[in-house]
């Protein structure tokens, strides 16, 4: 299966990639790199593809495993090298789960199918970047 997606130059520094979805999402830069800084990151958009990915797994199974879950989101703490081209060396994915009733052992249970069975682009990462996993829990 081949995935073809197509990004548009809408002049200056913006562009617009379309999605399979049939959603479409502009990427530019920032003001000190020539953009008006209207659109998304590139490097960082892929730390949104990798939570993304990730949190739909971890969705997923929370609700085939009918957990109780108030609140769930995940950070992703990127170092990005010094040297051109630069890119992502190390990234830390922490997993946040609030709630008054967290199955702790479920939750771990799910991100860890998550990160090492699931989830292609966490797999992507893992060839160029050093992950560490965090899963922490937030009671009410």
């Amino acid at each position: 299966m081949t995935n073809h997606i197509t990004t548009k130059w809408l002049g200056e520094m913006a562009f617009e990639s379309n999605n399979p979805s049939g959603h479409t999402v502009r990427i530019d830069a920032g003001p000190d790199d020539g953009g008006s800084g209207a659109g998304l990151r590139p490097k960082a958009l892929m730390l949104s593809a990798l939570a993304g990915c990730s949190g739909l797994d971890v969705a997923s199974l929370i609700k085939k495993m009918k957990l109780e879950v108030e609140d769930f989101k995940i950070d992703t703490i990127a170092n990005l090298t010094e040297e051109h081209p630069k890119y992502y060396d190390s990234v830390v994915v922490e997993y946040h789960f609030t709630g008054s009733n967290l199955n702790e052992d479920k939750l771990k249970k799910a991100v860890d199918l998550s990160v090492e069975k699931y989830c292609g682009v966490m797999e992507m990462f893992r060839r160029f970047a050093k992950l560490e996993i965090k899963t922490i829990f937030h009671h009410r």
